[in-house]
């Protein structure tokens, strides 16, 4: 290694540990904005070696090879053992694939919310799973709504909630009983903690078509909901109706719930399930 190529790494390493200049934050920004441009040098050349990168970033060969070796190892770039170059690996799919479904069902969830919603009176959601949590990525609020809250961008827990049931109990069983394994946080009085229970809870959302939360992340609140499935039948997201308990009664909860499922075999069809 010359002289300059090892000044050169020197001079990175200083920029990347904060309590030498304290720089780190700005270091750490621009290693990311480093990586995104290797993924768009990719994505337009097809392939591409460690020189040409690191000519096009106007980077050392080192910090190249780095950056790659970093994306690699998360799946977003592979290297072609024969002739050495670089191109985007399957994790890009993965997560192109993951954006895709969520903007489809939000476009698609949109007339099937809003029509339930409207007849129902109550909230409807569109939740979809993000790692350990739900996360409500679509709303219509009903004319009998006007105080609920807005649960849009919202992460729920799963085990405390009807969206989080249902995506729960449709996991594939070795991811189910990872997430189960975890603490089960206690919201109310009523929120299931017990691993036991939740697993018969969950096998009864199976068995029914449903999930019902009743109480279970906030007093005062109730829910149902059903699953939404893709084309390949793999449940990919969860259709909710909320409200209040005084008028979600246990009466009423069967009848919401027949619905929420109507309104999730709709979202399924427009999903491509079925054909």
């Amino acid at each position: 290694m010359t002289r300059t190529q090892k000044q050169s790494d020197r001079s990175e390493e200083k920029t990347a540990n904060p309590e030498k200049n304290g720089r780190g934050a700005a270091s750490a920004v621009q290693s990311v904005d480093r990586a995104v441009s290797v993924l768009e040098i990719l994505a337009r050349h097809g392939e591409a070696g460690v020189t040409e990168i690191a000519d096009e970033l106007d980077v050392h060969k080192s910090t190249a090879f780095r950056l790659l070796g970093v994306l690699e190892n998360r799946g977003l770039v592979a290297q072609a053992k024969d002739r050495g170059k670089y191109y985007l690996g399957a994790g890009v799919l993965r997560l192109a694939g993951a954006a895709a479904v969520r903007l489809d069902i939000s476009q698609e969830g949109v007339p099937v919310c809003r029509e339930v919603a409207d007849e129902l009176g109550e909230t409807v959601n569109i939740a979809v799973l993000d790692d350990d949590a739900a996360v409500n990525i679509m709303q219509a609020r009903g004319t009998a709504s006007v105080t609920a809250q807005n649960w849009l961008g919202r992460r729920t827990p799963l085990h405390a909630t009807s969206s989080g049931k249902v995506l729960l109990a449709h996991l594939p069983p070795t991811l189910r009983e990872g997430l189960l394994a975890r603490s089960l946080p206690r919201f109310t009085e009523r929120t299931i903690t017990g691993t036991s229970v939740l697993r018969s809870e969950l096998e009864a959302v199976v068995e029914q078509g449903y999930g019902i939360a009743v109480e279970e992340l906030e007093l005062g609140l109730a829910a149902v909901a059903a699953p939404i499935r893709s084309h390949d039948g793999k449940v990919i997201a969860a259709i909710s109706v909320s409200g209040p308990v005084y008028r979600l009664t246990s009466d009423l909860l069967p009848e919401l719930a027949k619905r929420a499922v109507e309104a999730g075999a709709e979202l399924s069809r427009r999903m491509g399930y079925g054909f």
